[in-house]
């Protein structure tokens, strides 16, 4: 394993256990977690430094209409109606995936947005999956360059993060500093100051530019 993630909490249990809780609360706190995704062409891991929360469906406790599940269940979000600790993956704009990772109890739906981090393990398999990145720091520098890097796609949606080919390792002690705001990319109410639910980790290099939803498009984000 990589030394970045030796002093991490590996236990699934207790890392299933902690996603199943509030996505906004998780948020902060799973910066500098490690991701890792084993493919045949080997390891990629990427440290977290910046995820966006989304809830639930407008007839749920925690409405959310920035969210995929807003408009209730469908064949495309049934992984965010699911137990915590699963991968929600969608393509968007016709040429990229995005990665989510499913948080609360089972059956009520939510999810953390994979906006961004470094790559620490497989930066040689990382820069083959994103021939225009130009530094290292850009490698995982967005959701879609996020999920390109570690090689995840709707195939892999509904995957357990928790286990092989997959493993999330958690930060013993927290990001020192977390900033928070506005969702990028979601149209309408959600995208707005009322879902300051975008967190990263302050000054880091591999943090995503934010950018303001275009009018009238569909939302792109978890």
């Amino acid at each position: 394993m990589h030394s970045s993630t030796d002093n991490g909490v590996t236990d699934p249990a207790v890392v299933r256990a902690f996603l199943g809780g509030d996505p906004r609360v998780i948020a902060p706190q799973i910066l500098g977690a490690v991701l890792t995704h084993h493919s045949e062409a080997g390891p990629v891991s990427v440290r977290l430094t910046e995820v966006e929360a989304y809830m639930g469906p407008r007839d749920s406790e925690h409405p959310d209409p920035g969210s995929h599940t807003f408009g209730g269940p469908t064949a495309r979000n049934a992984p965010m109606f699911g137990p915590p600790g699963f991968l929600y993956v969608y393509f968007t704009y016709g040429m990229h995936y995005c990665a989510n990772i499913v948080c609360g109890p089972d059956g009520s739906p939510s999810a953390l947005l994979l906006r961004a981090g470094e790559i620490v393990e497989g930066e040689g398999l990382a820069a083959l999956r994103r021939p225009t990145s130009k530094a290292h720091k850009d490698l995982a520098s967005g959701p879609a360059r996020l999920a390109a890097a570690l090689g995840l796609t709707t195939a892999d949606t509904g995957r357990d993060v928790l286990a092989a080919p997959c493993s999330l390792w958690l930060p013993k002690t927290r990001a020192a500093a977390v900033a928070s705001g506005p969702r990028v990319g979601v149209a309408g109410p959600g995208g707005s100051t009322e879902y300051p639910w975008r967190f990263w980790v302050e000054d880091d290099p591999t943090v995503s530019k934010y950018k303001a939803a275009r009018p009238r498009t569909r939302n792109t984000a978890g």
